[in-house]
Formats: structure tokens, sequence, C-alpha cells
């Protein structure tokens, strides 16, 4: 594990340059050190279209869709991610030469959070909302909170990036990949937080761990991290949690629906709109804690909020106050549009998990409203690894339409797996799924079958939002299907 972090001095710089810049977690930092005073540049591949586009723009932070050496003209500092070759990138490279300072995102995540008093927050699916929601509580309370989250945007906080001289925490996602092709360490190790929340533990990123147990170890390696006086805030209803907390001794306290949990959760009804629970501990009862966002996993991450914010001195009806103001945050059951009574929503989920755990919540929300999922699995090596998972995901959607692989740079096609395989194991669980190549054959698809009152879901990590304007516009031509 590399150590360049230690031996930056922030006070010293004056420009960084961003390589990659459009990925969410880098934008967020980018944003993180433009509030610093930073002067920000950045370049990332022209070709691709990044959700977090409008968001650079809305800021003013200019980049180059391409990467060259006279990018980095006049840096202090080179940031770059696991992508585009990571140090082998040529600006990263051009940096070296010329005796400029290069640290990875996690490396200088790590840098920008040692000054404060750091909240992680890790798992497969939930760490971007939770995070969000923490914030949301802390800004709420007046905390002046820093944070960092992989997102395009959060409502109500706006921008997924912000760095806040007045306030001493600093919540950000924390994440078991590696951080680089020349660097294995988990990206989430170079953090050092008081408090560390984990949502959930599963196999994923089969490109880097050969199994489950390599998952475990490393985020136990992550939970040790933990100082005598922090505290681990753990979802006791997931079974691979409470086989990690078993191997270790670090403060902890759980929560869930399970009746061993610290904080339990209970009372879970609809009022409004919104989601109204309840919370045992210690014997007492915290009432009305409302949430607009829906999904019982949703609870689950509102109340490791809770717990975070509580356990950091916050009055509960500020808590409950900043849970009610969470409006979610951009790719997470978010609401695109509705036209002629069909609604379409978008979901970054990429793991059967979380595809569960989205479609639950969808009919839990729409009730007999048919959902149409139209899923774009994310990497060929998730996609072989999980696959029967992935086949058994879907029972909640009454009609799946399945897109070509997203296939990430780091990765070739050699693996011998397709969406039309995946398609023909999801048929032995459920009739009504197609596989379609490509926009087109979309557009003709559900010109056939979309009625008034369906509920779409566009699924999937990769670059699947960017079907949304094709969907919308065909569905203003979709009248009168009903008849």
């Amino acid at each position: 594990m590399k150590q360049r972090n230690n031996l930056i001095d922030l006070t010293k710089i004056r420009k960084i340059h961003f390589v990659g810049i459009k990925g969410v977690g880098m934008t967020a930092l980018a944003l993180c050190a433009k509030n610093m005073g930073m002067e920000i540049s950045g370049s990332d591949a022209g070709e691709e279209y990044f959700v977090t586009e409008e968001t650079l723009k809305k800021v003013k932070i200019n980049y180059f869709n391409n990467f060259a050496a006279e990018h980095i003209a006049n840096a202090d500092l080179v940031i770059f991610t696991g992508a585009h070759g990571g140090e082998n990138n040529l600006e990263v490279k051009t940096a070296k030469k010329r005796g400029i300072s290069i640290l990875s995102h996690g490396e200088a995540l790590g840098l920008l959070m040692s000054k404060n008093y750091g909240i992680s927050v890790a798992g497969v699916g939930g760490k971007t909302t939770t995070s969000a929601m923490i914030a949301t509580i802390f800004d709420v309370a007046d905390k002046h909170p820093s944070f960092c989250i992989g997102v395009a945007g959060i409502v109500p906080l706006g921008l997924p990036g912000r760095y806040d001289k007045k306030g001493k925490y600093f919540i950000a996602e924390a994440d078991e990949y590696f951080t680089s092709p020349q660097d294995p360490t988990p990206r989430f190790l170079y953090q050092n937080p008081k408090i560390i929340v984990i949502t959930n533990i599963e196999f994923d990123h089969p490109d880097v761990y050969q199994n489950l147990n390599q998952t475990l170890t490393v985020f136990k390696k992550f939970i040790e991290k933990i100082p005598t006086d922090g505290l681990l805030i753990a979802n006791i209803d997931n079974v691979n949690i409470k086989k990690l907390i078993q191997l270790t001794k670090v403060p902890i306290e759980t929560y869930g629906f399970s009746k061993t949990a610290d904080w339990r959760i209970e009372l879970t009804y609809k009022q409004n709109k919104k989601t109204n629970f309840s919370l045992y501990h210690q014997g007492k009862i915290i009432n009305n804690l409302f949430l607009s966002v829906p999904g019982k996993f949703n609870i689950k991450n509102a109340t490791a909020a809770f717990i975070t914010a509580y356990k950091c001195g916050i009055n509960i009806d500020k808590i409950k106050q900043g849970l009610g103001l969470f409006g979610g945050t951009k790719r997470r059951f978010e609401f695109i549009k509705k036209i002629n009574d069909v609604m379409l929503f978008d979901d970054y989920a990429h793991h059967p998990k979380e595809i569960e755990a989205t479609l639950e919540s969808a009919k839990e929300k729409f009730g007999k409203k048919r959902i149409i999922a139209i899923f774009q699995p994310h990497t060929y090596s998730r996609t072989k690894a999980l696959f029967l998972h992935f086949a058994k995901s879907f029972k909640k959607a009454d009609t799946i339409f399945i897109t070509p692989i997203y296939a990430s740079a780091r990765e070739k096609n050699d693996l011998g797996i397709s969406s039309e395989k995946l398609v023909k194991e999801i048929k032995k669980y459920h009739q009504d799924v197609t596989f379609i190549n490509n926009k087109q054959v979309l557009r003709i698809k559900l010109r056939k079958l979309v009625k008034r009152g369906d509920v779409i879901f566009t699924i999937g990590a990769g670059d699947i939002f960017t079907w949304h304007e094709d969907i919308i516009n065909n569905l203003k031509l979709i009248i009168n299907n009903d008849k």
C-alpha cells in the first residue's frame, strides 16, 4: 500500500488537474478542492457522455475531452482514477516525468478526510444514499459538513461534493474496489474514519475478488482501522455482516429489522405518500420518523444515518427534519418524467440484490401498476460471476427487457457471456423477457406494449440513462394503446 498522500501538503497546492474528471467520485472530489480555493482543470474521454457533465458545467469547471501532455501545464498535483490506464495514462506519466505530485482518487480522498472527523459509508448498495442522508442531516443541523459522494446530485443539498472549513465532519463513500491497475489496494483503505457504516456485504467485483471470503477479508481490514473511541454501525440483517462482526472486536452498534439489532426498526407504514417508521433502542422508542424515498432498504439506510447523527450529538428533532427533507439522489430510484400517464424512473442497481430491492420497492410503491424493467448488465465479469443470481432477480417485474452488456474499459469480452444467454436463463423464472440490441428495437417494442398507468424503470450502472430522451419521445406518441 503506497503512502504518497502523506507527502502532500495541501496548503501548498494551488492547481489540481483531474484525469478522468467526469467519473462521479472524481467530480465530487473536484468540487471539494474547488471549495478549498484551488484552481481546477480536468480531462476525460470525449466520446462517452457522463451524468456528471451538467454538474461540472453548473460550477464552471472546464475540462478537456481527450488526454494530452499539455493539459497538466502549471498543475501542482495530478489526481487520477483506475480508469483510462491509471498511472499509465499519458497525462499521469507526463506528470511523473516533470516531477509533479500524483495521487489516485482513493489517496486524495483519504488525504482530504485526514484533517477531519471522518465518517465512511461502505457496502454493496446503499452507500451513496446513506452518505447523502447523513450529509443532509448534518447540514440541516448546521454542522457545516464536508462530503464527497459519488453521484451527480443530491436533493436537497444539490451538489455531491463540498468542503466546508467551518465544520469538523467529513462524510464519504468508501469503496472496496482496487485503486488502479498499478495499485491493488482497496480504495477505502486510504481512509481513516472515526465512524464506519456498513450497509451490506455481497460478492461483487469478480474482476478483483475471487470469492466472498476475499471480500470479507478486505472489509475486516477496513473496519479494524476504527479507533477505540470510534464506532462501527452495521446492518445486522445482512448475513455476511453477521459473519464479519464475529471476527472482530471493534466498537459496534447494529441496526435492522432483526430482533437482535441494537437499533430495531418497527411500525413501518405509509402516511401522505411518505414512509413512517419507529426505532427501538435500549428499551426506548423513537416514533414518527418520515421518509419520502420508498423501500425497506431506504428505511435501513435512514436508520444508519440516524444512528450516525445521534452518536455525533445531533438533536433527534434535527435528525427527523433532515430525514424528512431528504429527496433522493441522481440515479437512485430517480423519477425522470411522466408522459401520457406513463412514469419513467431510473436506478443505478447493477447487483442482483440491488435489482431485487429496487423492483420490490417499485411494487410496494405502485401496487397493481405494471412494472416494465429495462436492464443493462454492467461488465462481463460481474454478469458471468453472478449469472444465476441475475436470472432470479427480476421476479417483481412484469415485463423485462435486457440490453447488451455495458463493457468496462478494464476488460474484454473473452468470458463467453452475453445478454442473450442471460435472457435464456431468466426465462426459466420469468415468461416475459426479451433481448433488445439497441434503442430502435426498444422503441418498437414499447409502442406495442406500453399502456397508460405503466411504470418503466431503466436499471444499470452503465449508460442506460442516455436512452431516456429516446424513451420519452417515444412515449409521447403512445396515447391510445390501452384501447
